[in-house]
């Protein structure tokens, strides 16, 4: 009875029993308590703390403390303290109280741990159904968004698994058995990279019509909606309203580490609705070169320690975090706002010396200060955009991916990652800018009208010699400069440019 006293209470000192007689004590434990066989051995051994008993063999001393004199309540964990001692239970209080009565009343009442509490959260389904019902504008959009959230949950099963499942490396032609060519970024594509484009691919044109045509991060020019489900575009889709713009999966090389991962999109309206085919491809150039601006939606998922997917559709920000027992994306952080003012800088310090002399100037004030916003200034960079912008969302601060001397356009793309970023930054009270502007009235490069020949057909050569399809994968992978966050961490740093940007602007 003292023994099974001294087990129960975890404020006793198991190890004061001679180390020679732990395998009789844990025999006893066996025969003593109602362990259902849920311990083992070395599962019982392990709620020991015998590093106090083995120094002090060690040190010739011994350990002469006397055992607990009262016994916590029924059902209380070996690893809570007295007052929490409910708030973890291995043993239904059930079962505590049957196993004194009677051998057969234990086994019928034994009870699993009772189920933790969930929070009634709002589902993404439907905080759509009603934000997309009180604005005309996007109300068929409903289902396209519900379909990006469910590749998200692929990817994000994707990237879970990519270690066991052999994921890694570069792809490879599934018919010439090759290995695929560089993307339009100059780097080899991984499997990764396909396998999460074709998704995000699917997800945008196989849910509704409303989408007439996407844009990759991964592919040199943007597709009909037609092209990607196999359809010809005379007969499909050439009455969507709208055009997407994504980066399937963002800082790919940290999951070779296990570090946070993240999936960013956005969702313009077309200017002409409808597919207007100007260049026999089956999409308009124009309807992807525009200002951010006339975004409607934007979004990212992160993939890390939980699943969250930020979406705004232009009336502030909503976050929503994946629940991994219903597979169901619910409502934790509505009306995202970022703070004012933050300490918290976000860039790649060993890149520093190659940055321009604002950028060098202003990050140097930033650390002489001290403390911003009333906290101490620290410094936070995980290397992929998602999940550093999302730090800064929640925390306050500053991220940025400044010019160089070997990018000095910086390596952000404009369409998949700055713009859609900006919107959500600017949805959430904060900021995004280039350093010597808004990062949503940065127009893409536009190319040049197409010549018609004699025989009344598309020239698509202009005089310098340039292809159609060169000139619109310039303004479709163009590159920025891009600093986000809070509004007046953004705004002296843009005071920094206009004071040491000389002409550089």
């Amino acid at each position: 009875s003292s023994l099974r006293k001294n087990i129960i209470n975890k404020k006793a000192y198991y190890c004061n029993y001679n180390i020679q007689s732990l395998p009789n004590i844990i025999k006893t434990m066996r025969s003593a308590l109602p362990l259902q066989g849920f311990l083992s051995a070395t599962a019982i051994m392990s709620f020991f703390d015998c590093t106090s008993s083995f120094s002090s063999h060690r040190n010739g001393k011994s350990l002469n403390r006397s055992p607990p004199s009262s016994l916590p309540a029924a059902g209380a964990s070996f690893f809570d303290d007295d007052d929490n001692s409910s708030r973890f239970q291995p043993f239904s209080a059930a079962s505590t109280a049957t196993s004194s009565s009677s051998s057969s009343t234990t086994s019928s009442s034994s009870t699993a741990p009772a189920k933790m509490k969930k929070k009634d959260l709002r589902t993404l389904q439907r905080f759509l159904e009603v934000e997309c019902w009180k604005r005309s504008s996007i109300r068929n959009l409903d289902r396209t968004l519900l379909a990006v959230s469910d590749a998200c949950k692929q990817i994000n099963r994707i990237v879970q698994r990519a270690q066991t499942d052999d994921l890694y490396g570069a792809a490879v032609d599934p018919v010439t058995g090759e290995q695929a060519d560089t993307n339009v970024q100059g780097e080899v594509q991984q499997q990764l990279d396909v396998l999460c484009n074709t998704l995000m691919l699917r997800a945008f044109c196989s849910s509704s019509d409303i989408i007439c045509a996407v844009a990759s991060e991964e592919e040199p020019l943007p597709r009909s909606c037609a092209d990607v489900m196999g359809y010809h575009y005379d007969n499909i889709f050439k009455s969507g309203e709208y055009v997407a713009v994504f980066d399937p999966i963002d800082g790919s090389k940290n999951i070779d580490a296990s570090l946070p991962v993240g999936t960013v999109f956005g969702i313009y309206r077309s200017p002409d609705q409808g597919v207007r085919d100007d260049h026999g491809k089956g999409w308009s150039l124009d309807s992807f070169l525009q200002r951010g601006t006339r975004m409607v939606a934007a979004g990212y998922c992160l993939y890390s320690a939980t699943t969250v997917l930020v979406l705004t559709l232009g009336s502030g920000v909503h976050g929503f975090t994946l629940d991994p027992d219903k597979q169901t994306f619910l409502q934790t952080h509505p009306n995202m706002r970022i703070p004012d003012v933050g300490s918290l800088y976000s860039f790649n310090e060993a890149n520093s010396r190659e940055y321009s002399e604002p950028v060098q100037n202003f990050l140097e004030k930033m650390k002489e200060a001290g403390k911003i916003g009333g906290k101490k200034v620290t410094s936070r960079y995980i290397g992929a955009l998602v999940a550093d912008v999302h730090n800064v969302l929640i925390n306050g601060g500053i991220y940025g991916y400044p010019s160089t001397r070997d990018h000095p356009d910086g390596k952000l793309r404009l369409l998949y990652e700055s713009a859609p970023m900006a919107m959500i930054m600017e949805q959430a009270g904060g900021a995004g800018s280039t350093g010597y502007g808004r990062i949503l009235d940065v127009l893409p490069p536009q190319p040049k009208k197409k010549r018609r020949n004699d025989e009344n057909e598309i020239d698509n050569d202009d005089e310098n010699g340039k292809s159609f399809e060169e000139e619109a994968g310039k303004g479709i992978h163009v590159r920025v400069p891009t600093f986000l966050g809070s509004v007046e961490n953004v705004f002296e740093l843009d005071q920094f440019h206009k004071y040491y940007g000389g002409d550089d602007e």
